[in-house]
């Protein structure tokens, strides 16, 4: 089981990020408080748990954390600051919306901004060693799913219901097919055509 705490008594908030690699959609991230000593033999790294596993453990986490908060970057700032930068200021986000500032962060990863006023830990593949960086990792990918299976019904050529914006063959053809849409990060370098107007007009609102 992985570990409650990485101290003995700081206020810990743990942070990590959804969809990096994704061509469409936010970057969403999570900050979670969670009580000393909390125990959850399912808690783990969100990649490594079932779609409805880690539905069912975001609704535990809601209501058993002392304080969660979940933030994002929009494509567009992404394209702004590049993903890297974006998820770090989505995780900022996620932090200032905390009704409790924490005394030390951890963070999934090996790169972070300094927070105001608060040290940070990195701890890579933080999220299958302590219980708050994988509730942020189940918080983060479970509110991102459903951004992209909402934006799906407006989008649906691109089936982002499956892929959830991730390069898939699927994801790659509805771009052939039918070009870009707002919600396509303009900025990476995976696309199957040339970006050049490749944006389809007739989706912009």
């Amino acid at each position: 089981m992985l570990k409650s705490s990485y101290t003995p008594d700081l206020i810990e908030a743990g942070c990590d990020e959804a969809g990096r690699g994704c061509l469409a959609g936010p970057v969403f991230a999570a900050a979670v408080i969670l009580p000393k000593k909390y125990k959850n033999k399912l808690l783990r790294d969100s990649k490594k748990i079932s779609e409805k596993v880690r539905e069912s453990l975001a609704v535990q986490i809601k209501e058993e954390a002392l304080y969660w908060a979940v933030a994002k970057c929009s494509p567009k700032e992404i394209d702004k600051y590049n993903i890297l930068h974006a998820s770090l200021r989505a995780m900022h986000k996620a932090l200032k919306k905390l009704k409790q500032k924490p005394e030390i962060i951890l963070v999934d990863g090996n790169q972070f901004h300094p927070f105001p006023g608060v040290p940070h830990v990195c701890i890579v593949k933080g999220d299958d060693k302590f219980l708050s960086i994988a509730a942020a990792s189940v918080l983060a990918k479970v509110t991102r799913d459903q951004y992209m299976n909402k934006i799906d019904k407006k989008y649906p050529q691109y089936q982002w219901i499956s892929n959830k914006g991730y390069p898939t063959k699927a994801h790659r053809a509805g771009i052939v097919a039918n070009g870009l849409t707002p919600e396509h990060r303009m900025s990476f370098r995976q696309y199957p055509i040339d970006l050049k107007g490749a944006i389809n007009k007739n989706q912009i609102e």
